[in-house]
């Protein structure tokens, strides 16, 4: 009953069907292990954002780079702005993420002399792209800095290509290795992603970027299942399958003069003497 399992067609059918199986179950694994990414992420950032405010030199210093897990962690520099190494950062979104403008980061040079790089916030950019844009002023005087300690970035972490050739004082990543050569002064290690300063700027100053997200959990874990149902779905689906070619077939042969009609069809016609 069951041998046109053996025809090239139905022999072709179970072998995706055999392939599609462990594919899709790798699928909803793959998928999972992002969701669980997503939300250990999500757990050290609250962690850090929950800590307690520390003076920037507990996590950085020079030549040393904060930990990983001290990321978002809020700290406190003191010193003066130098807005003559003031760079932008080119290609940056608002926090609307839409609008694409620039990063300002500026060195805030500390009592010891040496300097830590404070991202001041975003601007949108001009029309012009070849020329340095006008940013807003950093305040001047000793001030104090509140802020997200950052870990330098780099195009393996950021995915962003550090492109070469840009106009002056234009970069593409925020990288105090890089930025310590043009500097001429001890840097310290990542930067300060500023929250609000003291005493309280009395101009208009880049746009202060939100707090990062550490409540969503994508679609990970939905598309994980979505992969295990399919997974379900091909052996229940190839089994209605069979038995719906199964009940066809019997359905043929078992139909009046059929299978006699079949045999003459492929018997030759005879010729008249």
């Amino acid at each position: 009953m069951y041998r046109f399992l053996l025809s090239r067609q139905w022999v072709i059918l179970t072998l995706l069907g055999l392939v599609l199986i462990p594919t899709m179950i790798k699928l909803g694994f793959w998928q999972l292990h992002r969701h669980e990414s997503r939300v250990a992420r999500n757990e050290e950032v609250a962690a850090s954002l929950a800590a307690p405010t520390v003076p920037v030199g507990r996590l950085t210093g020079v030549g040393r780079q904060p930990a990983d897990d001290e990321k978002f962690r809020t700290v406190t520099a003191r010193g003066t702005y130098d807005t003559a190494h003031e760079v932008v950062v080119r290609h940056r979104t608002a926090s609307d993420g839409d609008t694409i403008g620039y990063f300002v980061v500026t060195p805030l040079v500390q009592k010891d002399g040496s300097a830590i790089l404070v991202n001041r916030g975003w601007i949108e950019s001009e029309g012009d792209l070849t020329s340095f844009p006008e940013v807003p002023e950093a305040p001047k005087g000793e001030v104090t800095v509140t802020g997200r300690m950052m870990p330098d970035e780099t195009t393996e972490a950021s995915g962003i290509k550090d492109t070469k050739g840009l106009p002056d004082r234009q970069v593409m990543l925020i990288n105090s290795r890089k930025q310590a050569d043009e500097l001429g002064r001890p840097l310290a290690g990542g930067f300060i992603q500023l929250m609000e300063t003291s005493p309280k700027p009395g101009s208009q100053q880049p746009e202060v970027l939100p707090e990062p997200d550490h409540s969503g959990i994508g679609p990970h874990m939905a598309y994980a299942v979505q992969w295990w149902l399919f997974t379900g779905a091909v052996p229940v689906g190839w089994v209605i399958l069979v038995r719906r070619e199964a009940k066809d077939r019997r359905a043929r042969e078992s139909a009046p003069g059929t299978a006699a009609e079949e045999d003459a069809a492929r018997e030759p016609e005879k010729i008249a003497p």
